[in-house]
């Protein structure tokens, strides 16, 4: 059969008419979460392009609300399941038969993960492909294990040291070392007795891989590295292997000494840092390690002879892995952590924390580190850390880029567990600290931190701030005090939000006018409207009713004032109506416009809306047709044209002034009127059955009922009215509705707005005010209030009160929505020397709180991609390293303050240390 519009045939395997578009939705809806329940290791999911994918949800959702069938959106089928975009042709010498994935292709934003189910649901219903099979895997240990679905596998390049030639595979990351060498020997028609594969890493020799049940993650093989095939023969030992020069180099074996090992004596470098360190761990332990990469026994020797600096290596990119090699060297060029993991700190592994990585995490960080400052600038490549960090972290597993802070967070937390002095933590019960003082609520939190949480990170990156949270109903303040390893500050253009309303006069005493006004990201409605009175001058006697219009009509109003703000988009239309304080409990009158319209008129019995609809109060409880029209009189006295000082209303019998500038002009029976005679006779006429002189007609909620208003009309609807006023040639002729049209939406972006926003600078002091600064929660994070037992959207201000040795900056460049994700380019001016920060710190005695920059993680391009790096200080030289991956290089310290600073890295300054800056200063201003 052939889907409507699309040309294409559908093979369904029974020869019946394809489901409607209603029913493929239900049908996918319900197998997709039927998968969600049956998650386990093994389950196939097909990668699909979200070029097709999204066509399809479009098709299917523009008839959603159609239950009889195909209708309108048929012509708009997506046509055969289309994956062409998103796969590579075959190169030559690929094993795999299936087709490869582009690189670096992105969940969400180029390709959806369907369920078995659902993919062979989408290719019955209309055919196509190709197919791409992925498996679902677990990741992670103990409680940290997830699924994952192994959308790229493991591309090795399989060398053969027989003739050389070369082989792409690729293999599941869980594939074993038993699996991998069934594979090469199926390829390469040899015996697996007689074979031997190596881990080849950089085409260097490192272990022996030994056919087992161990995974290829596990042996840590990286993507597209290299692997070799040696046939098992008399001659030189598969020991050994042969360096660049031809010498024969002794590989380390896998197998752990069998006797207690001890990592000492390690070289004295020359800033003066000794890396000997002592590890005492037995065999077969979780923790033990050892170097058992050859290229970086041979870079730390060689380095060591050569009488190198340490702390000038670089880091391989193992595939996207920029993100960790940023974080990695801004954390192991933190003096306080490079003096702990050089020495000996094996007795304060915690092994047996339950919420740390058995102590592996901080093993891997340790060696990494040592390695790191022993090998001058050999260039490390980190594969046993990240392959740590895959089973401990599996949302860092792969090969795609990540969030250098998202990473350091980890980090720091997985260090502080595997490293808490603490190995049985006490149970502390909460109190209630209301009605005293700060110093001794913030000091007790702090000893209950520290009787659960004592490591190095602890010591060093741990401050404690105050929060205040406060209930916007019953006014419950509440007080907490929190340690923080980092402050996440947010930029100030992210916190506030610029949204433009037009206010329109309800006593039609004004023209209306749209403001423009910035009012806090997360916040109310009352925030809105305490921002549009200050900017339209609001009286003590006045009030805003905010209303969203749609199709030119009031869609909602606005009258709650904890409304979030966030529910009003940026694409919307609002509005306030500016009425009289005193109008509670009034009826509100709303009026809207319409015109007889050809075009419209199928569609709506020939009037199209247009114009804003406007609102005021009416009085009387009573309310007849004469009320309604002295209203709409009054709200449409602005739009008044400008014309002679007299008008005679005609062509409506009884009809009468609707001239409201107190000028003369003349009734239907000739006589001279003022304005406030002819509103008094406008009031006063109430003859039966007599028309007004505008075409009013009531309606409804929904806007469907049309009943017309006469002057002895008696409105008896509840407290919203609401009226079509119907323009014809003579409203025209009298009011200018051209003040009523094209109303604003709440934010236009344009690329104006985009350039100036890269072009804005703000100061850290600005960010760091703007994370202090009183604020509502989000809708998603809102607070038990312990005295109204419900859960309420406080505000909450928070206070520094101690600070650490290192504090670390994480700028809140990224935003991410379900459907908009954003990185701010903002320069933000940040202190290298002297950052003061005493003033804002409420706790200590006084203390003076002056850091020094250290270190910055970078990010330069956008999202989902881009590239990270860093820039180090050496700690005992007064100089700057740019670290780009393998690439180390000198760097200006004029050139570290740019748009790409993410991360920034302070070190307190000690007293002694600020006591010689200022004598320097001192003196470098005496010279000049």
């Amino acid at each position: 059969m052939a889907i409507a519009g699309s040309g294409q045939l559908i093979e369904n395997g029974g020869g019946c008419l394809p489901c409607t578009p209603y029913d493929q939705k239900k049908i996918v809806k319900h197998l997709m979460d039927d998968a969600d329940l049956r998650l386990k290791e093994g389950n196939l999911y097909y990668v699909v392009s979200t070029r097709w994918f999204s066509r399809w949800e479009k098709y299917v959702d523009e008839d959603s609300q159609s239950f009889d069938g195909v209708a309108s959106s048929m012509a708009d089928a997506p046509g055969p399941v289309d994956n062409s975009d998103i796969v590579i042709e075959n190169g030559t010498g690929t094993v795999a038969d299936d087709l490869e994935l582009i690189p670096n292709l992105l969940e969400g934003k180029d390709y959806v993960l369907l369920p078995q189910k659902v993919w062979e649901k989408l290719v019955q219903w209309y055919s196509g492909g190709p197919a791409l099979p992925r498996k679902m895997i677990l990741q992670g240990v103990f409680n940290k294990m997830q699924f994952n679905v192994e959308v790229y596998l493991l591309r090795l390049k399989l060398i053969d040291s027989r003739d050389h030639s070369e082989f792409t595979m690729r293999l599941s990351k869980k594939a074993s070392l038993d699996e991998l060498y069934k594979r090469v020997c199926a390829l390469r028609g040899i015996k697996q007795e007689k074979t031997s594969i190596w881990d080849y890493f950089n085409k260097h020799k490192h272990a022996k891989l030994i056919a087992s049940n161990k995974t290829l993650e596990e042996s840590n093989l990286q993507m597209d590295q290299e692997i070799l095939l040696e046939p098992q023969s008399g001659g030189s030992s598969p020991l050994f292997g042969k360096d660049s020069t031809g010498n024969e180099l002794a590989l380390v074996a896998l197998e752990p000494s069998r006797s207690s090992m001890s990592i000492a004596g390690g070289p004295t470098m020359s800033n003066g840092h000794s890396s000997s360190y002592s590890l005492n761990l037995q065999p077969g332990s979780a923790l033990n390690s050892t170097l058992t990469d050859i290229d970086d026994l041979l870079g730390m020797y060689n380095s060591v002879q050569r009488g190198e600096r340490g702390g000038l290596a670089g880091l391989q990119n193992l595939g996207n892995t920029c993100f960790m090699n940023s974080a990695i060297q801004c954390l192991v060029h933190t003096s306080p952590l490079v003096e702990y993991f050089l020495q000996d700190y094996s007795e304060e592994i915690n092994a047996l924390n339950p919420l740390g990585m058995r102590g592996e995490l901080a093993i891997a960080f340790g060696d990494l580190l040592r390695k790191l400052w022993s090998s001058g600038r050999t260039t490390i490549a980190p594969r046993a850390f990240k392959g740590k960090l895959a089973l401990f972290a599996p949302q860092f597993s792969g090969y795609n880029q990540h969030d250098s802070q998202e990473l350091l967070a980890f980090l720091l937390d997985g260090l502080h567990e595997d490293l808490n002095r603490v190995k049985h933590k006490p149970y502390i019960e909460m109190k209630d600290w209301s009605g005293h003082p700060d110093e001794e609520v913030a000091d007790e939190c702090w000893r209950n931190h520290k009787a659960r949480n004592d490591s190095v990170i602890v010591d060093v990156c741990q401050g404690q701030y105050k929060s205040t949270l406060v209930c916007p109903v019953c006014s419950k303040i509440s007080i907490t005090f929190d340690p923080f390893m980092y402050l996440s500050v947010p930029l100030p253009s992210t916190v506030k939000r610029s949204m433009t309303v037009t206010v329109f006069y309800g006593d039609g005493s004004g023209l209306p006018m749209p403001y423009t006004v910035s009012v806090v990201k997360h916040g109310h409605c009352r925030d809105l409207i305490q921002a549009l009175g200050a900017a339209c001058c609001l009286k003590s006697d006045e009030s805003l009713l905010l209303a969203e219009v749609y199709e030119h009509k009031v869609y909602r109003l606005l009258e709650n004032p904890v409304e979030p703000l966030a529910s009003i988009k940026d694409e919307d239309h609002v509005v306030a109506y500016r009425l009289s304080e005193n109008g509670a409990g009034k009826r509100k009158l709303e009026m809207v416009h319409r015109e007889k319209s050809t075009l419209e008129f199928l569609k709506s019995g020939g009037w199209k809306y247009f114009g804003t609809p406007l609102v005021t109060l009416l009085d009387e409880d009573l309310i007849s047709g004469a009320d309604i029209e002295v209203a709409v009189s009054k709200l449409l006295s602005p739009l008044k044209r400008a014309r002679s000082s007299t008008m005679v209303l005609s062509g409506r019998e009884n009809g009468f002034l609707s001239d409201a500038d107190g000028e003369t002009s003349n009734c239907c029976n000739g006589q001279s009127e003022t304005k406030d005679q002819s509103m008094e006779n406008l009031e006063q006429q109430e003859t039966s059955g007599q028309e007004l002189f505008f075409q009013l007609f009531l309606t409804d909620d929904r806007y469907s009922a049309c009943k017309p208003i006469f002057r002895d009309s008696v409105i008896k609807v509840g407290n919203r009215i609401k009226i079509f006023l119907e323009w014809t040639e003579k409203e025209y002729k009298y009011y200018d509705p051209g003040y009523i049209k094209d109303l604003p939406e709440v934010f236009h972006k344009t690329v104006f707005t985009a350039k100036k926003t890269r072009q804005e600078a703000v100061s850290l002091f600005s960010c760091l005010e703007a994370f202090l600064t009183e604020e509502p929660l989000g809708p998603d994070d809102m607070w038990y209030c312990p005295s109204c037992k419900e859960h309420r959207q406080a505000t909450k201000k928070l206070d520094l009160w101690t600070l650490p040795e290192i504090l670390v900056f994480h700028l809140k460049r990224f935003s991410y929505s379900r459907y908009l994700k954003n990185k701010l380019d903002t320069f933000v001016d940040f202190p290298i020397q002297n950052l003061d920060l005493s003033k804002f710190v409420k706790g200590g005695d006084g203390e003076s709180y002056i850091y020094e920059l250290y270190a910055v993680s970078n990010h330069y391009g956008g999202l989902g991609g881009g590239h990270y790096t860093a820039f180090a200080k050496l700690i005992d030289e007064n100089r700057w390293y740019n670290f780009d991956d393998s690439y180390v290089s000198p760097v200006n310290e004029s050139d570290i303050k740019n748009l790409a600073a993410y991360v920034l890295f302070y070190r307190r300054v000690k007293i002694k240390q600020r006591e010689a800056q200022l004598t320097e200063m001192s003196q470098r201003t005496r010279v000049f």
